[in-house]
């Protein structure tokens, strides 16, 4: 563990990332007298939300499942907030508690010295040294680029939905995209509002749910049901109400799952889609979902089915996943499989020796909301007996 580069004492904790789970950790952490300090790898804050989302992106749940510790959102937003208003928000957030991360400032390695009892940082030319580590680099650090026979032979274009900006930069043109979560489904509808010609892979079975019921919001409603019923009613209510209002998603090439949307979210993460008019243009055609990919071609793509159909563009919304493990070396917290805690919610946001988590309970903003005051509200216990 000897280093030559120049160390730097942090006091408080260090976080690492200043996303949103990184800025409320030390929001909660300032509340409770705690300075800490955020290194963060790009030049601005929340960098997944200002530079790898596109324009007509919004929040998928109602705003007040989305604000962070301490600060509500402005009252005359919409329901549903664009990606700008969140963004003004995080913005008016890191002012409001004077969070000054340090940007441009990328972590290579980090390791606990049992000799010292210290965490050892060490960025490009600084070792930092701190009694207490927060993670809070995501669960969607990297873009998953699928490994697809001949995708290197295609001469369209490919880009990940981290690249993918505005739909009418695909205007007229014939667009596959692979994937059908809530990015592909929503880049799927952008392209047909801008009169693109859309063709999207369903390679897994998925559920598809409305994003409200009846007004209410499907999460909000999701949330109410498990207080007083088990998961399994709340499912079987949940895809009731979905077939009455959706009717069966299968008939147009899109299979669910057998276990229900919430159990198969608390076992597995995967995230049921909330539709916002998606469904509706393949049920007309306007969308086609097609099978699985067999491998790309020079003009297109040669489908599992036997079927060829040339493409102008090709669109992976493949998702992302955590590079923890790449600069982290801890083998017991976070798994070397998948860069999450390999303990799971509510549980996953404390390990051992002063190592903590923020943003990996798969269940978005209002998960990160909570780990962030669970950790501060740890350290600043510590902390109190230091001083």
């Amino acid at each position: 563990m000897a280093s030559n580069l120049k160390q730097v004492w942090v006091p408080g904790p260090l976080i690492v990332g200043a996303g949103p789970s990184g800025l409320a950790t030390a929001a909660c952490l300032k509340d409770r007298g705690v300075p800490s300090l955020i290194l963060e790898k790009e030049t601005c804050i929340a960098p997944s939300w200002k530079l790898r989302t596109y324009e007509r992106l919004r929040l998928h749940l109602p705003r007040q499942y989305c604000e962070l510790p301490f600060m509500a959102f402005p009252p005359d937003l919409p329901t549903y907030p664009t990606k700008q208003q969140f963004v003004s928000y995080l913005d008016a957030y890191v002012e409001h508690f004077d969070i000054k991360p340090l940007f441009g400032v990328e972590v290579g390695h980090a390791e606990y010295d049992p000799s010292t009892g210290f965490w050892r940082v060490q960025t490009n030319d600084l070792e930092f040294i701190c009694r207490w580590l927060v993670v809070a680099a995501g669960e969607n650090a990297e873009a998953v680029w699928p490994d697809i026979r001949g995708i290197s032979k295609f001469r369209g274009r490919v880009l990940h939905t981290s690249c993918y900006v505005k739909g009418d930069d695909h205007r007229g043109e014939k667009v596959l995209v692979v994937g059908c979560g809530n990015s592909g489904m929503e880049v799927a509808l952008d392209l047909c509002y801008n009169d693109a010609k859309v063709s999207m892979v369903v390679r897994d079975k998925l559920h598809i749910l409305p994003r409200e019921l009846l007004g209410i919001s499907t999460f909000g409603l999701s949330m109410f049901l498990l207080k007083w019923i088990p998961v399994e009613a709340a499912d079987a209510f949940l895809l009731f109400c979905a077939r009455l209002i959706l009717g069966d998603t299968g008939k147009y090439g899109i299979k669910r799952p057998k276990v229900g949307p919430l159990e198969l979210k608390s076992t597995t993460g995967k995230t049921p889609v909330l539709d916002i008019g998606t469904l509706a243009k393949i049920k007309s055609g306007q969308i086609k979902v097609v099978p699985d990919v067999k491998q790309f071609t020079d003009t297109g793509v040669d489908f599992v089915d036997g079927t060829h159909e040339d493409f102008d563009s090709i669109i992976l919304a493949t998702g992302y996943r955590s590079s923890v493990t790449s600069w982290l070396k801890d083998e017991e917290f976070f798994s070397q499989k998948n860069g999450f805690p390999g303990t799971s919610f509510p549980n996953s946001w404390r390990g051992n020796n002063g190592l903590y988590a923020t943003g990996f309970t798969r269940r978005g903003l209002l998960g990160a909301a909570m780990d962030a005051q669970k950790i501060a509200q740890d350290i600043s216990n510590h902390w109190s007996c230091r001083s």
